[in-house]
C-alpha cells in the first residue's frame, strides 16, 4: 500500500523491542505499527514505545491471528484501532483520517490548557466531530457566517445548537460585537417582552429605571433566540415587526430605537408543524428560515462517539480520580452501542461523572452508568442497512477517485447528478471550498 500517495507517512515497526525510527512531519500525526504475530507483545515494552507519544497508533495484525490474542490489556489501550494484514487501503485510510482528527483535537486542547491567557473553564462542550455529517455541518457554518441573513438551527436537545450559533458569530464580520443568547422557553410569559425589547422607567410596577432589552444589548453583534417555538404568539408579531423594520419600542415608550443585530433562532421542534397547527406565525417562520442548519443527533454519527469520549477524557483529566489513566475498550464498545437520547450533553455529563467516581485504572461501563441502561440502539431495519451500504460504497468510491465526482459516478454506474443528490443525502458533499 502506497501510504505516501495518500498523504500519510506512517511508521512501520515490526520488532517490538527496537527503537522507533523518526516520523517525518508533525509529532502528532497518526502512526501504524505492524505486529508480527509470533507471540503477544510485551505490554511494558509497547507502553514504553507508544504510551509516551502524542500520536494515535493503529496496529496491523496478521489476518490469521485473533486480534484479542495480541492486543490485550494495556497494549490495546495504547492503540487507537487495529486493522488486519494485508491492509485494505480505503479502510486503513479512513482509520488514519479519524486518528488524525483526534490528534488534532487533543493538540488543540493541550494548547488551550497551556495558554495562560485562556481560563481553565473554557467551554467544555465545543463542537467536535470527524464524520462526514459533521464535516458538512462545519462547512455550512463557515458559509452562513459570511452573510448577515437570519439562520434557523434545528436539532434535538443536547446536540449543540447554541454552540453552532456561537461558531457562526465567531466567524462572522460581527465577531467583535456581543453574542447574546435568550432561551424563549425559560422566561416567564409576563417578562418576555420586557426582556427582549426593554422598558422605560415607570412602565409597570417595579420598573424603577430604564432597562435595555436583549435585542438592544446585542446591537452590533448577534442575538440567538433559543427555543423560538416557545415564543408566545402575541410577541411573535413584535419580533416580526423588528425583523422587517430594524427598530424596536421599549415597553412604556412610543419612540423607535434602531438596532443593528443579526438574528439566529434555534429549536428542537419542527416549526413547519407548529405553523400548520396554528402555534407559530407563518410570516415569522419565513423571515427566520432564510438559512437553515440541521445538527445531527449523536446516534446518527457513531464514529464520533470514541473521538468525543477521548477528547473529553483529556479535557477533564485534571479533575479525575488519581489512578485513572484511560478508557477501557469495553466502555468504548458500550458507548458506541448506546442510543444517547441526551446527545453530546449526556456524553459530557457521563464522562465527567464517571471520571470523578472511577476507582480502577481504566474507565468502565459501570462508571458511566451504562451497564444496565436502556436506550440501546435497536436492530437496524433492512432499509437502514441498505442506506448504510450505499453510503459506504459512495464514500469509498470518492476516496478511490480522490473526490472526483465524475470518475466516482462512472465507477458506480450512475449519473453525476444522481451522485450529487446521494452525496447530499448522506452528508458526503465535499466542503473543502467552504
Amino acid at each position: 500500500m502506497n501510504m505516501e500517495a495518500r498523504g500519510w507517512s506512517p511508521v512501520i515497526h515490526r520488532e517490538i523491542g527496537e527503537p522507533l525510527p523518526p516520523m517525518p512531519g508533525s509529532d502528532t500525526a497518526p502512526g501504524v505499527i505492524a505486529l508480527d504475530g509470533a507471540s503477544p507483545p510485551d505490554s511494558r515494552q509497547i507502553e514504553a514505545i507508544l504510551g509516551n507519544s502524542r500520536r494515535e497508533w493503529i496496529a496491523l495484525v496478521p489476518g490469521r491471528r485473533n486480534p484479542e490474542e495480541l492486543l490485550t490489556g494495556s497494549v490495546a489501550d495504547c492503540l487507537f484501532a487495529h486493522h488486519p494484514l494485508p491492509p485494505d487501503p480505503d479502510s486503513l485510510d479512513t482509520l488514519l483520517r479519524h486518528a488524525a482528527g483526534l490528534s488534532a483535537l487533543r493538540q488543540k486542547t493541550a494548547a488551550k490548557e497551556s495558554d495562560e491567557d485562556i481560563p481553565q473553564d473554557t467551554d467544555e462542550s465545543e463542537m467536535v466531530g470527524t464524520t462526514p455529517a459533521m464535516m458538512k455541518l462545519f462547512g455550512q457554518i463557515r458559509k452562513t457566517a459570511r452573510v448577515d441573513a437570519p439562520v434557523l438551527i434545528h436539532g434535538e436537545s443536547g446536540t449543540g445548537k447554541e454552540l453552532a450559533a456561537h461558531a457562526i458569530h465567531e466567524r462572522s464580520p460581527r465577531a467583535e460585537g456581543p453574542f447574546i443568547a435568550v432561551n424563549c422557553g425559560a422566561l416567564p410569559t409576563e417578562l418576555i417582552q420586557s426582556e427582549l425589547f426593554g422598558h422605560e422607567k415607570g412602565a409597570f410596577t417595579g420598573a424603577i429605571e430604564r432597562h435595555e432589552g436583549r435585542i438592544e444589548a446585542a446591537s452590533g453583534g448577534t442575538l440567538l433566540l433559543d427555543e423560538i417555538g416557545d415564543l408566545p404568539l402575541n410577541l411573535q408579531a413584535n419580533l416580526l415587526r423588528f425583523l422587517q423594520s430594524g427598530v424596536i419600542q421599549r415597553v412604556g415608550s412610543s419612540h423607535d430605537v434602531s438596532v443593528d443585530v443579526r438574528i439566529l433562532a434555534a429549536t428542537n421542534v419542527d416549526i413547519a408543524d407548529a405553523v400548520a397547527a396554528g402555534d407559530f406565525r407563518e410570516d415569522l417562520f419565513h423571515r427566520l428560515n432564510v438559512l437553515q442548519l440541521e445538527i445531527p443527533p449523536l446516534r446518527e454519527r457513531p464514529d464520533d462517539i470514541e473521538v468525543l469520549a477521548r477528547f473529553f477524557f483529556d479535557r477533564f483529566q485534571t479533575e479525575s480520580a488519581p489512578s485513572l489513566s484511560g478508557i477501557s475498550r469495553n466502555a468504548l464498545h458500550v458507548m458506541r452501542h448506546y442510543d444517547w437520547p441526551g446527545n453530546v450533553r449526556e456524553l459530557i455529563n457521563r464522562m465527567r461523572r464517571g471520571m470523578v467516581m472511577a476507582e480502577g485504572r481504566l474507565l468502565q461501563p459501570e462508571d458511566l452508568g451504562l451497564e444496565r441502561r436502556g436506550h440501546w440502539r435497536r436492530a437496524r431495519s433492512l432499509e437502514e442497512v441498505r442506506e448504510n451500504a450505499e453510503r459506504e460504497a459512495i464514500h469509498a468510491a470518492l476516496i478511490r477517485n480522490r473526490q472526483c465526482v465524475t470518475e466516482a459516478a462512472q465507477e458506480l454506474d450512475v449519473s453525476r447528478m444522481t451522485l450529487y443528490r446521494l452525496m447530499d443525502r448522506y452528508g458526503l458533499r465535499d466542503t473543502s471550498e467552504a
